[in-house]
């Protein structure tokens, strides 16, 4: 979400590090194009100001001209007063009596009955017991897609069709909850296309009669400056606790989740990524300032792949490849492994100065993508003899591969050349000697 940002960002850095000592006009230069940067990636204009003015005022004292590396003290500071900006982690407020109710209010659009599931699953994995509540009765299916989403995840949930009026649903699903035991109660409540009285009415109704712990508005990051003035007219309406952004993996330019915190003073507590339920995660301020920054987010990353990997799984395989017992079974499993823990972009992204080398690189987010299911379409048409032993894979056998994964011969003879490649690196590493990698090193 925050590439073009995050490029402009850098080129000033970078401008900054060829200097030695910095004088005030280096940093109203580099504060202009920061100011620049910030505009096109849709931040408000009043945040924007505020921003500039509070980093200029530090980097032009004491702190920065006193530094050894004035440009890095530069960066720095930037980076501080952006988590400034985007203000505290997120956090539920859980504690309490049981069940606590939280409630999802939103425009028609933004994803709010996708991200009640996903919020269901996220408080499961924290042993929580969520129960979900269909409290959104005129968008066409939506009661449907809450207990399909329910149902999919094994979390309990309660619905009454579309017949009657959502307050009175809502309060006798947080009585449901009660009886089943659960400790939070997740209400999915009506969007809009627009905000209008009745939806206001409605909505400070059920907040009313269920006294929810929270109240969450969940807004599509990709709609910019207009999600800014969504969580104003909704916080002035029935008083938000905390902001769920979606499609925060999209082509937005990023302005929203800076902007929105600082003009509402209300926290964003979540990002959504994806379609798949386990794409949401708890927002942190210093990380998503790294990420802007190209800094990377290596915490992130490895929460993704505590929850995506087998620690056990992780071990077999371990010790198959240092024993060179590693086949094409186990290699689709890494790699289905790997794809949960989002997309190659994103993965990329996270690690410390890899988003700037995949754009050098031009490293292709959807073509990788594409690569990634033709490998597992053709190891997936093998029969599970071929994919322990690909000795066995004669002409024959691989024209069969090929018609069945809907690729061509040569691609599955690439992808074996490549396997025999990986299988010898490993070998050698399991010798202890470091295979010679071409261009690194000479």
């Amino acid at each position: 979400m925050f590439e073009s940002l995050s490029d402009r960002l850098q080129s000033v850095f970078e401008q900054l590090g060829r200097k030695g000592r910095l004088t005030e006009e280096d940093v109203n230069t580099a504060m202009r194009e920061v100011r620049m940067a910030l505009l096109e990636a849709d931040v408000n204009l009043k945040v924007t100001k505020d921003f500039i003015n509070r980093v200029k005022e530090r980097a032009i004292g004491a702190e920065v001209q006193k530094s050894l590396k004035p440009s890095q003290q530069v960066i720095k500071i930037v980076h501080e007063e952006l988590i400034a900006t985007l203000g505290q982690p997120g956090r539920l407020n859980l504690s309490g009596p049981t069940p606590r109710v939280i409630m999802l209010v939103g425009l028609q659009g933004s994803g709010k009955t996708t991200t009640a599931a996903k919020l269901a699953l996220m408080l499961r994995r924290d042993n929580r017991r969520p129960f979900l509540v269909a409290g959104d009765t005129y968008r066409p299916a939506a009661v449907e897609q809450l207990v399909t989403l329910a149902k999919q995840i094994n979390i309990p949930y309660y619905q009454e069709g579309t017949t009657a009026p959502p307050p009175d649903i809502c309060v006798r699903g947080v009585e449901a909850a009660r009886k089943a035991d659960a400790t939070v109660v997740i209400l999915d409540t009506a969007g809009r296309l627009q905000i209008d009285d009745e939806m206001m009415d409605e909505l400070v109704a059920i907040r009313d009669r269920t006294q929810p712990a929270e109240i969450l508005l969940v807004a599509d990051a990709m709609t910019g400056q207009e999600a800014v003035r969504i969580a104003e007219g909704f916080n002035q309406r029935v008083g938000l606790t905390g902001l769920i952004l979606t499609k925060v993996d999209g082509d937005a330019r990023g302005g929203a989740a800076i902007s929105m915190r600082a003009v509402t003073g209300v926290p964003i507590k979540f990002l959504g990524t994806g379609e798949k339920l386990d794409g949401l995660e708890v927002f942190h301020p210093d990380r998503l300032a790294s990420r802007i920054l190209g800094m990377g987010d290596v915490l992130s990353l490895i929460e993704r792949a505590e929850q995506a990997f087998d620690m056990e799984e992780a071990e077999r395989l371990q010790r198959k490849l240092l024993k060179n017992q590693f086949t094409l079974e186990d290699f689709l499993k890494q790699l289905q492994q790997v794809k949960r823990m989002g997309s190659i972009g994103q993965i990329l992204d996270m690690l410390p100065g890899m988003g700037r080398l995949r754009q050098q690189l031009n490293i292709d987010n959807e073509e990788a993508q594409r690569q990634l299911k033709k490998v597992e379409a053709i190891i997936n048409s093998m029969t599970p003899q071929e994919r322990r032993n690909p000795k066995l894979l004669n002409a024959s056998r691989k024209k069969r591969i090929a018609a069945g994964s809907g690729t061509t011969v040569q691609d599955v003879n690439a992808l074996l050349r490549q396997f025999r490649e990986m299988q010898h690196m490993m070998q050698m590493i399991g010798r202890g000697r470091f295979p010679r990698i071409p261009g690194l090193f000479n």
